[in-house]
């Protein structure tokens, strides 16, 4: 039986676990800069490639992780060679900067015509940066095959596929036979941690770097999301007050004191 063949669609993300002190909001140009940190792997998508890479060490099956973007780091996308994906696929052309969801999918899409052959199509169920969860749905219609989302856990059977598809409260068992493209939750684990040998071999191996030319892609029919507005989160400060008394009814009457003070200060 031939291995197993999955691709995992992976987006280059703004470091979701910045500290807010390094996160600037620029309203004028409606960018969200974080100083001083590399940006990193979507952490659904991570989430993805744990899900391929369990498959893999059970069934032997090949994995290759395809992004797209503008100017993307090969550096942080080398990670998922790193932690033991066998092939990296960047689709990397200026034409591909802030995509809406339908043409990121038309992309990746042509993107995997061009990789070949596939049993299996994993996505993030959705990005820590705009959280739209839209890609990978519209994604398996253009394949034109099955798609099952929220997946928390991914068991192979012979040449049929068997998720957990998480749901409010528990799950629901839905099987399946690939292709199929499933959208990855964080309840199958993350991802693992690769150690310093295989980070320092990854930055060895060939990856390949694909621009719309190489796709055939019109670039005319693609659709950058525009931005309105963005500003800064409100002010989320608070105060904590301890409130004393010698008894639970002095406690009581103070309490409400300082409530009244409160309500008379802000009216």
């Amino acid at each position: 039986m031939n291995p197993i063949k999955i691709i995992v669609c992976a987006k280059q993300v703004p470091d979701p676990e910045a500290p807010a002190n390094l996160v600037e909001i620029d309203s004028d140009t409606k960018m969200v800069k974080i100083k001083g940190l590399p940006p990193g792997i979507n952490s659904y998508d991570q989430n993805a490639i744990e899900a391929a890479l369990k498959i893999k060490e059970k069934t032997g099956a090949k994995v290759t992780v395809v992004s797209v973007g503008s100017k993307l780091s090969q550096s942080i996308l080398r990670k998922a060679l790193a932690v033991g994906v066998d092939d990296l696929v960047l689709v990397d052309d200026s034409d591909f900067k802030d995509l809406d969801s339908r043409s990121t999918a038309d992309v990746l899409s042509k993107a995997i015509e061009k990789i070949g052959e596939y049993d299996l199509v994993f996505t993030g169920r959705q990005a820590s940066d705009w959280d739209s969860g839209q890609t990978g749905l519209i994604l398996g219609e253009m394949l034109g095959i099955p798609i099952v989302n929220l997946v928390g856990g991914v068991t192979i059977e012979d040449r049929s596929v068997s998720v957990k598809r998480m749901i409010p409260g528990g799950y629901e068992r839905v099987k399946g036979d690939m292709p199929v493209l499933l959208t990855i939750s964080n309840e199958v684990g993350e991802m693992r941690v690769p150690s310093l040998r295989t980070v320092l071999e990854s930055r060895k191996r060939p990856i390949e770097v694909w621009q719309s030319d190489d796709l055939k892609i019109d670039t005319q029919e693609l659709n950058p999301f525009e931005i309105l507005a963005l500003t800064s989160p409100p002010n989320m400060e608070r105060e904590c007050s301890f409130i004393e008394g010698d008894s639970p009814e002095e406690r009581g009457e103070n309490l409400a004191m300082t409530l009244k003070k409160a309500f008379l200060k802000n009216n």
